[in-house]
C-alpha cells in the first residue's frame, strides 16, 4: 500500500490563503491537531491552518467538502508512504473504496488491529483504486490509499 498525504499543490494554496478568510483559518497552535501534511498530531506551540479539502477520489454526486489541519509552514512531510501511520491507529477508522471513476465501490469500519488486513481486502477487489480512511466519529478525511506499485 501507498500512504497519500495532501499533495503540495493543495498545501501551497492553503497557506497561501491562511487567515484571508472563513475558509482558512490559521491557529498559533492547536496540540493534538491531526495533521495531513505529515500524518502525525501537532504538537504545542506548532502554528496550524484549518481550511476546506475535497479529496480527489469522490467525483460527481461522491465528491465531498470537509475541513482538514495542516502545519501553517511547509514540513517534511510523512515519515514514510509504506505504512500506517501511527498518529491515526489509536481509534477505530471509516474505510471507503472508490474506483478509478470516482465512484464508491464498499467500505467498513476497521478497529486499530484491523486497520491493514481491512484495507488489504478492500484492495482484493481489482476495481478498488483508492481507499480512503477517515475519523469515525466525525466523518473527516485523513488520507488516501493506494495500491503500491513498485
Amino acid at each position: 500500500m501507498r500512504i497519500h498525504a495532501l499533495p503540495d499543490d493543495v498545501l501551497d494554496r492553503a497557506r497561501k490563503l491562511a487567515g484571508t478568510d472563513e475558509h482558512h483559518e490559521l491557529h498559533p497552535e492547536s496540540p493534538g491537531a491531526p495533521l495531513r501534511c505529515c500524518l502525525r498530531k501537532a504538537g504545542p506551540g506548532e502554528p496550524v491552518i484549518l481550511f476546506r479539502h475535497t479529496p480527489t477520489a469522490g467525483t460527481g454526486p461522491y465528491e465531498e467538502l470537509g475541513p482538514v489541519f495542516a502545519h501553517a509552514e511547509p514540513c517534511a512531510g510523512p515519515a514514510t508512504t509504506a505504512e500506517f501511520p501511527e498518529a491515526f491507529r489509536h481509534a477505530p477508522r471509516t474505510l471507503r473504496a472508490y474506483t478509478a471513476e470516482g465512484r464508491i465501490h464498499g467500505g467498513e469500519i476497521a478497529t486499530p488491529d484491523t486497520l491493514t488486513d481491512r484495507v488489504d481486502a478492500l484492495f482484493d477487489d481489482p476495481d478498488v483504486a483508492e481507499v480512503q480512511v477517515r475519523s469515525v466519529s466525525h466523518g473527516c478525511f485523513l488520507f488516501a490509499i493506494t495500491r503500491d506499485r513498485a
